[in-house]
């Protein structure tokens, strides 16, 4: 887990069940959500990004590989699926 995560559960952890809405309510305001999605994007750009760091393109090309074998996969068993009600087809009748 990163630091930021294990943060927000070291606190929520330590709160009662009452005190859990008031603690949580400010988070979910459209300006702390921008602010933090535009945190984790500079910290996405300073940590791979400015680096040269070869991750991201390691993570996009495996799942670009795995959507494809799902893909294929799924066209398999759609053809299975096609053949086995095919021959259920011809047994009836």
């Amino acid at each position: 887990m990163n630091n930021g995560a294990e943060e927000f559960f070291n606190k929520i952890r330590c709160l009662k069940v009452k005190e859990l809405p008031a603690h949580l309510k400010p988070m979910l305001i459209i300006d702390y959500i921008k602010k933090s999605i535009n945190k984790g994007l500079d910290n996405y750009n300073a940590k791979y990004i400015r680096t040269s760091s070869f991750d991201p393109l390691l993570i996009f090309s495996y799942l670009v590989a795995l959507l494809k074998e799902h893909a294929m996969s799924s066209s398999n068993n759609a053809e299975e699926h096609d053949q086995t009600r095919h021959w259920s087809n011809l047994e009836c009748v």
